[in-house]
């Protein structure tokens, strides 16, 4: 299991780098919207990158 410290720091630089959102907007999000943002971009990369 991923220290909580470390998953947040992790997720909050996926969204910033992804989105260019300040680390303090992205603090503020809740935990499963946080989550939910990651997924997307993810979902989003992997369409761009065809599925791969």
């Amino acid at each position: 299991m991923t220290h909580p410290e470390r998953r947040l720091r992790e997720e909050s630089a996926y969204i910033a780098y992804h989105f260019h959102w300040a680390y303090e907007d992205i603090l503020t999000l809740p935990h499963a919207e946080r989550r939910a943002w990651v997924r997307e971009i993810a979902r989003i990369n992997s369409s761009i990158s065809g599925g791969r």
